[in-house]
């Protein structure tokens, strides 16, 4: 019966359009279906509008005493989502999704984008190709299309901490979430891991994942993982992964972040996945 109301809401729902059908399937699913961004001629033929020029400090080349300015070119994200998601994705607790060639996923919350300005690009304006080195990584050159989400951290200096969290390069789709973060914060964990629940998400879940929830990159699950490791283990791989293990991609925590903060954010992150069950 169940799914009988639900195909009878969708059909209604396709009478009246795309979006409909999104905002529909997100009530019921709590995701909606994948949208895949369009060439940049074709967003701009859909925007109706010219791309923009933005500028902002380029967190994987910079460092917290060398800020380095790049010029890119695109659109306001919030035009993006508007005429890709409809006004689905303004609804309390939503987030979205920025899935990567790769399986890198950046789950943003929807708030984010009504507090700061964001820019989807799509070329690197004076530079020979649409690449960035990141330094963190130990890359040189790398692909940053078909699209690459920025931040306007001159306007909000206070970005620049987040170092290069939240700017996922290589996008090609975007989902739309409106389901709680339940595999995050499982019945009986205690209520004061709240935050940290999101800033494991923020800091951890683009390529990790807590059961279920999170990237494809390396999508082990942190849950059970983390409660094999000592917590000078754990540290050392969030705050210097190249001590780790040698010639490693994985970045570690946001070196931009001051170094007392980058160590509280480090343990906080080992007491939560310490005490977050693993759900099966």
């Amino acid at each position: 019966m169940r799914n009988q109301i639900w195909a009878g809401m969708i059909r209604k729902a396709h009478n009246l359009g795309a979006l409909a059908v999104l905002i529909v399937v997100a009530m019921l699913t709590g995701r909606a279906a994948a949208v895949e961004l369009p060439d940049p001629a074709a967003m701009e033929a859909s925007l109706g509008e010219a791309a923009v020029l933005v500028e902002v400090v380029e967190p994987h080349l910079s460092t917290i005493d060398r800020p380095v300015s790049v010029q890119y070119r695109g659109w306001p994200a919030e035009r993006v989502l508007d005429r890709w998601l409809g006004q689905a994705w303004r609804a309390p607790g939503a987030e979205i999704e920025f899935r990567a060639l790769d399986g890198y996923v950046s789950h943003i919350p929807a708030e984010r984008f009504r507090q700061y300005r964001a820019y989807l690009v799509f070329e690197r304006s004076g530079h020979p190709t649409f690449s960035v080195d990141n330094r963190l990584q130990n890359d040189k050159n790398v692909a940053l299309g078909p699209w690459y989400l920025v931040w306007d951290n001159i306007r909000n200096p206070a970005l620049r901490g987040d170092g290069g969290t939240f700017w996922p390069y290589q996008v090609k789709k975007l989902w739309l979430s409106t389901a709680r973060l339940d595999a995050l914060l499982p019945a009986g964990i205690a209520a004061r891991h709240a935050d940290t629940a999101g800033l494991a998400q923020k800091y951890c879940l683009s390529c990790h994942q807590v059961n279920g929830y999170g990237g494809d990159k390396w999508p082990i699950n942190l849950a059970e993982r983390v409660k094999s490791l000592s917590r000078p283990v754990f540290l050392q791989w969030v705050l210097r992964p190249d001590l780790a293990k040698p010639g490693t991609g994985m970045p570690g925590l946001p070196d931009m972040m001051p170094t007392d903060q980058r160590a509280a954010l480090a343990d906080k992150l080992y007491d939560y996945l310490m005490a977050v069950p693993v759900v099966r």
